[in-house]
């Protein structure tokens, strides 16, 4: 047995855990764009990437260490990706991290923002070298990173494990704009003290990831730098392989949520269950499907809930379907019944009343087998066109 309390605070609480962040000069308005997190004792890393072919230097760089390294630093900027520039990209790298003024051991690199300009390496290396490593900062960590994000994106727990023992799990992130279901779209650190095996990190986050930060999506877009990474530093000297994997989940969890409810302007953030698919596979089709669909998000945004949008999305997937066992609802409230329209008036209304949430659920009953699969998306509307028009401004 084993309990999971969500606690107040940043990934700052947990036992030798640092982290702080700076304005370096990347962003002109003066505000937060480079940070990091320490630790004083070496953490095994686990991490997934995006599944864009063009991934950023940052990504190139971590997959050049070791299998199996351990690291006690990371770094991370905000307004530039360092995405589409080639070698160079990880040649700064190494040339930022050899030019710190403290020790670290396999220090990793993450960055974000416009990509395809070089780093402004200076401006980086003197930030960095102004870092005291024993900050405890996580506001101003969760500040730095934010490209289009309206809010930081941090969360905490603690496990309590039948033994009397106990570790903590948090994460910062940031994400709002180019979200897309295909593995880790957004920056995502998470950090713990729990005495995790090595072995059991990447199974449990890539398992987490699949539910996760792999079943939302804002806009269809792939980032060449998303990125998930787990940092354990085993302090804490407890662990529980049924008890970390689901508080993984509840943080991994939270923080995709938190990304599809910022989702740049959007307004709504909308489960898509599926159920009742012939299998798990066509389930995840049809709701990634929906969850993509520019008419469905458009049509979030305008609280019209036009059920015909969705039929048609599910149908357009080529998932095995039939208008004659399908049903579709906003959350209890049912609009279409095997092949029997229900949309009249009064129908209509309560549907729109559903819209008009912040939160809410479309499900769909394919009603052929017992598959089943939830992707989560958000509305799409006039300050999602006008953020990224003029996004390198």
């Amino acid at each position: 047995m084993f309990t999971i309390l969500p606690i107040k605070g940043f990934i700052d609480q947990i036992d030798g855990f640092y982290c702080d962040g700076i304005h370096a000069g990347l962003k002109p308005n003066g505000n937060k764009d480079l940070g990091f997190i320490y630790s004083d004792v070496l953490c095994d890393v686990e991490a997934v990437f995006t599944l864009n072919k063009f991934q950023a230097a940052p990504l190139k760089h971590y997959q050049m260490y070791e299998k199996g390294f351990q690291s006690n630093f990371v770094l991370i900027n905000s307004k530039n990706a360092n995405a589409m520039t080639g070698q160079r990209g990880i040649d700064d790298i190494n040339k930022l991290f050899s030019s710190l003024n403290f020790d670290v051991t396999n220090p990793i690199m993450s960055s974000t923002g416009v990509i395809g300009n070089p780093l402004p390496l200076q401006k980086l290396i003197d930030g960095a070298n102004s870092f005291d490593l024993t900050a405890k900062s996580g506001e101003n960590l969760s500040q730095a990173i934010m490209t289009t994000d309206a809010y930081p994106k941090t969360c905490m727990y603690e496990v309590k494990l039948e033994d009397g023992k106990s570790f903590k799990i948090g994460a910062v992130a940031k994400g709002a704009g180019m979200i897309n279901p295909n593995l880790a779209t957004m920056l995502c650190f998470i950090t713990t003290d729990a005495d995790i095996p090595k072995d059991d990190m990447k199974e449990v986050l890539s398992v987490n990831s699949y539910t996760t930060f792999n079943a939302i999506s804002v806009d269809g877009d792939t980032s060449t730098n998303d990125t998930v990474l787990l940092m354990a530093n085993r302090k804490s000297n407890a662990y529980d392989k049924e008890a970390f994997k689901e508080a993984l989940r509840l943080v991994m969890h939270d923080m995709a949520m938190l990304m599809v409810a910022d989702g740049e302007g959007a307004k709504k953030a909308v489960a898509f269950e599926v159920i009742n698919a012939a299998s798990n596979e066509e389930a995840e089709i049809a709701a990634k499907a929906l969850s993509n669909s520019l008419l469905v998000k458009t049509a979030l945004f305008g609280e019209d809930p036009n059920f015909g949008r969705i039929a048609s999305t599910i149908g357009a997937s080529r998932i095995t379907c039939d208008e004659n066992s399908l049903v579709i609802s906003y959350n209890d409230v049912v609009v279409f019944n095997k092949g029997k329209i229900c949309f009249d008036e009064a129908q209509e209304i309560k549907a729109a009343k559903v819209l008009e949430k912040e939160q809410y659920k479309v499900i769909c009953d394919i009603g052929v087998g017992e598959g089943s699969f939830i992707a989560y998306g958000c509305d799409l509307g006039y300050e999602y066109v006008k953020i990224n028009a003029d996004y390198r401004t």
